[in-house]
């Protein structure tokens, strides 16, 4: 017998649950999309981009999901021939590195791991070694394969300490809206984010944030080098029209949809309380994991406790088959969790705990999980539900 009745709860790491009000948003009428509201919507999100990454730098849309922002880094930034870095830690900033070499860039990867963050001594090294070809650093704050948070103030530390003259870009589409992130505090030069996950929109438009030294080279580049139109900040810098903005029709519900997250942002308490939050729940997942964990079974993916994201915990579920484990939580109580990336399917799950989250969520699909696993006869330490709650009333 199931006991999947009633609504389904969402726990992978993006798309996130949706509020009411931005779900209320989505079913208005199509504007006139001259003039009046939608125009002044439109305005509104694009003023209070640069707040939501921490930045003084400019915010551009571009409508599709958080790989279009890549796309839109890449085509204003590097011309082929170019040379970029990849830092890997999971699977995320090398499929960013993959839409460079696309693009004729000269890509080059610092090897990392699944389980452990980018190295900063290794950037230091590989750039300090360097003879300037290299362009841009790219890099994911959060990877959502791994769960790695990754130290980007440190990166940038290990990049100035080198002497180095790199672009840094920091992928963060999943951190973004959910943790701390800092874009000209931690010398951020190009920062990528999406609707998707901690701003609590539906999939459909990304977002590149540029900082001076960003604009600075994209107003150098040649303007006879290859160029795509669609993407290119020429027209998106100082707009006449709303349409310039998103090379054409303005992605209306995402605008509305936008404008209410912020607002909901703001009455929280703004970033730093919405931060706070994530990072309580967090914890209470944290503590579920340790709980649950054993030789041969559930254990972190990530191994240092500081570089664990408040948005996605990755989990090795060792003899447990992770698949069967996510096929009962969806039939049997209703709970979608995140399936294991980068070929690791069989062997790990991923729950998300980003955007329009409390407690009864978390402490739901953590109970769900636990059921799952005694349902399957899996061998887990101690109760992770207790653990979990334990944890968030102790905060």
């Amino acid at each position: 017998m199931t006991l999947n009745h009633g609504l389904d709860l969402v726990a992978i790491p993006g798309p996130s649950i949706l509020p009411e009000r931005v779900r209320a948003v989505l079913a208005q009428p199509m504007p006139n999309i001259y003039a009046g509201e939608i125009v002044e919507t439109s305005d509104r999100v694009l003023a209070r981009l640069p707040g939501i990454a921490r930045t003084a730098g400019h915010g551009f849309v571009v409508i599709g999901n958080g790989h279009a922002a890549w796309q839109m880094a890449i085509d204003n930034l590097l011309v082929p021939g170019d040379k970029a870095l990849v830092l890997d830690s999971g699977a995320f900033a090398r499929f960013w590195g993959e839409f460079a070499r696309a693009a004729g860039v000269e890509v080059e990867v610092l090897p990392g791991d699944m389980r452990s963050p980018v190295d900063p001594e290794a950037v230091h090294e590989r750039l300090a070694a360097d003879d300037g070809s290299i362009r841009a650093v790219l890099v994911a704050h959060t990877d959502t394969a791994s769960s790695v948070r990754n130290d980007i103030a440190a990166l940038r530390s290990a990049i100035d300490a080198a002497g180095h003259d790199a672009l840094f870009m920091v992928d963060g589409i999943a951190s973004i809206g959910a943790e701390q992130f800092e874009m000209d505090t931690w010398g951020v030069d190009i920062a990528i984010g999406a609707s998707q996950k901690g701003l609590m929109c539906p999939p459909g438009v990304a977002i590149v944030w540029a900082g001076a030294k960003a604009m600075d080279r994209y107003r150098r580049l040649s303007s006879d080098r290859p160029r795509t139109a669609y993407v290119d900040w020429e027209h998106r810098i100082d707009p006449e029209a709303i349409y310039q903005s998103y090379a054409g029709t303005p992605p209306v519900m995402h605008l509305r949809a936008l404008d209410v997250a912020f607002d909901l942002i703001d009455e929280e308490g703004g970033l730093e309380v919405v931060w706070n939050r994530h990072r309580i729940l967090a914890d209470a997942v944290r503590a579920a994991v340790s709980a649950w964990s054993t030789p041969d079974g559930i254990e972190f993916n990530i191994d240092s406790p500081e570089h664990r994201s408040d948005a996605v915990t990755t989990v090795k579920t060792g003899s447990i088959n992770a698949t069967e484990l996510g096929r009962v939580c969806l039939e049997q109580y209703g709970v979608t969790i995140g399936v294991g990336l980068a070929n690791e399917r069989a062997s790990t799950f991923r729950l998300g705990h980003m955007g329009h989250v409390n407690p009864p969520m978390v402490l739901g699909a953590v109970g769900s999980v636990e059921a799952a696993l005694v349902e399957m006869g899996a061998r887990f330490a101690d109760s992770g539900v207790a653990a979990a709650a334990a944890s968030i009333g102790g905060r």
